[in-house]
């Protein structure tokens, strides 16, 4: 299994994706007056796993499934591998869909559901024997290839669904939440599966979900969505640490936004003055906006200290407050902070040490929390 992280994955493979082997062109699609899909232009690179990642009703199944030829477009044009399969069927396209259902005939053993698609497509007996097994070595389910696909657990039959889905050698692969039905932690550990099988075969992946752990994990690139719109592509760092816009800062993993103002503008900082805070943030890098400018400002609560003593030092990017909350989760504790504001601001701390109750912060203690410079990300819509 490779160790390497998706933006380092991203990196390593940067020289076989100088064009784009997915492109979408303002590609809309209504349905009557409902707009599910809202001129969209994305491009995907050859090899990656591209995940669109997205909340309930918006339009990340329905991009999914006009890349798969089960809807057509209202308006705009879609390219695959050069070659514009806008309005090619399905069985035209080099592309194959692995179902949220997973949509296993029931009848079937495990070895004739991945032969299926080879049969339908008239391969000579030896060859389907041969790449079905070769498939089921893959996915690590030749021992079971006589069994029914009642009698397999959901992660068996989840990589059944996968071998199906990739032994016709698909150019795209596209997955509707494949990982859903899995309990967590079947479903964290079948996410690295599929990272090493979509490695191993050099497939491009497409993964719809609204799990943002998956995404982050599973990705080398994510495209987050919301009302038929692609708010932002990045890598799982540049979603995470430099979301544009307070959707997606709020999205993805908790945040703590705050309104503010600009009231200071240098090339090197930037200072906001914050009612909610109750002071001021002072920010080592710039912003674009006007001085006086409305502005958010979204910290993370891992990116915050919280101590009993008060931090040395004068200035900004640390308040008093008083605990409120406390929710101890074993690898971490979370505390919300209430500030003299009224604001309360959810911190998270890593239980490096184990500790007896004497030597953790408790409820209705006053603290200190900071933050360093760098932490903070200004955001203006």
């Amino acid at each position: 299994m490779s160790n390497a992280r998706p933006d380092q994955r991203t990196e390593a493979r940067q020289d076989t994706r100088a064009e784009p082997y997915v492109r979408l062109e303002r590609v809309t699609r209504k349905f009557g007056d409902f707009v599910a899909v809202d001129d969209v232009s994305l491009q995907i690179r050859r090899g990656e796993i591209f995940c669109l990642l997205g909340g309930s009703g918006c339009g990340k199944t329905t991009l999914l499934r006009m890349l798969a030829g089960f809807e057509q477009p209202t308006s705009g044009s879609i390219w695959i591998d050069g070659v514009d399969v806008t309005g090619l069927p399905p069985y035209e396209r080099p592309v194959n869909m692995m179902f949220q259902s997973y949509a296993l005939f029931p009848h079937m053993t495990v070895e004739q559901n991945v032969a299926f698609g080879l049969r339908q497509d008239r391969i000579p007996r030896a060859e389907i024997k041969e790449r079905a097994g070769a498939m089921l070595e893959l996915v690590r389910m030749r021992e079971f290839a006589g069994r029914k696909p009642h009698q397999l657990s959901g992660g068996q039959r989840q990589r059944v669904a996968l071998a199906r889905s990739l032994v016709k050698r698909p150019k795209l692969l596209l997955l509707d939440e494949p990982l859903a039905a899995l309990d967590k932690k079947l479903r964290q550990h079948t996410q690295f599966e599929l990272i090493n099988i979509q490695e191993t075969l050099g497939v491009t992946f497409v993964v719809v979900t609204h799990d943002q752990e998956e995404a982050m994990t599973l990705a080398s690139r994510i495209g987050v969505m919301n009302h038929g719109e692609i708010i932002q592509v990045g890598t799982p760092t540049d979603i995470y640490e430099y979301p544009n816009s307070r959707f997606v800062a709020d999205f993805i993993g908790s945040v703590n936004l705050f309104e503010g103002r600009l009231v200071e503008d240098e090339p090197d900082y930037v200072r906001i003055a914050s009612d909610e805070l109750g002071g001021a943030f002072y920010i080592s890098h710039g912003v674009s906006a006007a001085p006086g400018a409305v502005v958010w400002v979204a910290l993370r609560p891992e990116k915050i200290q919280i101590s009993r003593e008060q931090p040395e030092g004068d200035g900004d990017n640390r308040i008093a407050g008083v605990v409120a909350e406390i929710a101890y989760l074993g690898d971490q504790s979370v505390y919300l902070v209430r500030l003299a504001s009224g604001r309360q601001v959810r911190v998270t701390q890593p239980n490096i040490v184990r500790q007896g109750s004497a030597g953790r912060i408790t409820w209705d203690e006053a603290v200190w929390l900071s933050w360093d410079a760098t932490s903070p990300v200004v955001v203006t819509q």
